[in-house]
């Protein structure tokens, strides 16, 4: 199985990388169309801004190719959010894939924005996690988030509940980070390689 880890502008894509490595996978990191479009899998994780990142993509055409795969593609926090119409950040139009709103946290009193830390999963009806993540621990570091909806595979709280993880099609999506998740986190990647 071969399977591609976009490079593009952003932070992150090299932690996702080694992940993979200690799971036996092996993952090529590339910007090249044709090698995105060979792979079994593609993951695009991100670490960044939404609007800088959306530019960046659309300069390179990552955009559309983006949005033509028809292998299972996995989305990673910035990259979740990157797969939905619009983000509040920088009013900035996304890939569209999802067609969801990613809204900035409201805190009430005592939260604070960033989000980071570890939260519970709740698993939705017909996720493709497996059944041993339902109640586990991953780790998330964001200030955007999306709504539970139709596409919601997982949710979890912080302010209110949200989306923890998504699934369009093809699209798969997580807004923690597996890579940085420990042993459930791995369990998660290799739910996905296993789609």
């Amino acid at each position: 199985m071969t399977v591609a880890i976009i490079d593009y502008n952003a932070g992150n894509v090299r932690s996702v990388l080694y992940a993979l490595e200690r799971l036996g996978q092996e993952a090529v990191l590339t910007a090249d169309p044709a090698a995105i479009r060979q792979a079994d899998k593609v993951i695009f994780p991100g670490v960044g801004e939404a609007s800088t990142t959306m530019a960046f993509l659309r300069e390179r055409k990552l955009d559309t190719l983006i949005c033509s795969l028809t292998q299972p593609v996995l989305g990673v926090c910035l990259g979740m959010q990157l797969l939905c119409e619009h983000s509040e950040e920088n009013d900035t139009p996304c890939l569209g894939i999802i067609p969801q709103e990613v809204k900035r946290f409201q805190p009430r009193q005592h939260e604070k924005v960033p989000h980071m830390g570890w939260n519970t999963l709740r698993q939705r009806p017909g996720s493709w996690l497996s059944a041993s993540t339902e109640g586990q621990h991953v780790y998330f570091v964001h200030s955007y988030y999306v709504e539970v909806g139709p596409y919601t595979a997982a949710e979890t709280d912080y302010i209110h509940p949200f989306s923890a993880v998504l699934r369009k099609d093809n699209f798969y999506a997580t807004q923690f980070h597996p890579e940085k998740s420990g042993s459930v986190g791995e369990q998660i990647l290799r739910d996905f390689l296993a789609v």
